[in-house]
């Protein structure tokens, strides 16, 4: 849970993408406090930050180095352990490297890699609605096991420790649809077009609180 007495307060990071604007209405229409911005202070201020994300993974990590101070938001996610909510491309950045048009290095907090999505047979990109289903009970679909979300995607995020994989989808193959590692969490898909199960994912993440770093 957020700390008691304060309401949620969400950092977007908008690092140029497209759907920032649709997380935003999103964020609106739940009545969510929150602020598009890639400022220090803003970061400092907020109790939850997401990066939305779409386009090839490459060009999306050079404008976040342009664009967004990653000392600061590395420590807000991984010292502070300020909950992070990473969406689509947001998710995939995530790995290590990335393997769209290229290998690029990622910000490399899950252990994975970003690889194309196996084809067999079916259209790629994968665009529709398809199920998340978690593998065990899972804090972000309560109180679903499954739910169908919106996706749009020609990669997919290979976890190098299947711990981190909390939901997966079918699609030609199994793929991971939401990985954590933490307060750390990436959605394959778009929770700001999935209607209902979107709304709920994103209250559910909104209960997550920061875990105090006892190892500091």
């Amino acid at each position: 849970m957020t700390a008691p007495g304060r309401a949620p307060h969400v950092c977007l990071l908008d690092y140029g993408s497209g759907n920032v604007r649709s997380v935003a209405n999103l964020l609106e229409y739940l009545h969510i406090e929150h602020r598009v911005s890639n400022d220090a202070a803003d970061i400092d201020a907020a109790t939850h930050i997401v990066l939305p994300g779409v386009g090839a993974f490459g060009a999306a990590m050079e404008k976040i180095r342009e664009r967004i101070p990653l000392d600061r938001l590395t420590e807000a996610v991984q010292q502070e352990r300020k909950p992070f909510l990473g969406i689509c491309v947001g998710m995939q950045v995530l790995a290590d490297r990335g393997e769209e048009f290229g290998s690029h290095p990622g910000l490399g907090w899950i252990p994975g890699s970003v690889r194309r999505l196996q084809e067999h047979g079916l259209p790629i990109p994968h665009v529709g609605w398809n199920e998340a289903r978690a593998r065990s009970p899972e804090a972000m679909l309560e109180p679903h096991a499954g739910l169908d979300f919106y996706f749009v995607h020609s990669y997919v995020f290979a976890a190098l420790e299947q711990e981190h994989v909390v939901a997966t989808t079918q699609y030609g193959e199994e793929f991971a649809s939401i990985i954590r590692k933490g307060t750390i969490i990436g959605v394959q898909f778009h929770p700001e077009k999935s209607q209902k199960a979107g709304m709920l994912l994103i209250r559910n993440f909104l209960r997550l609180g920061a875990v105090p770093n006892f190892a500091s």
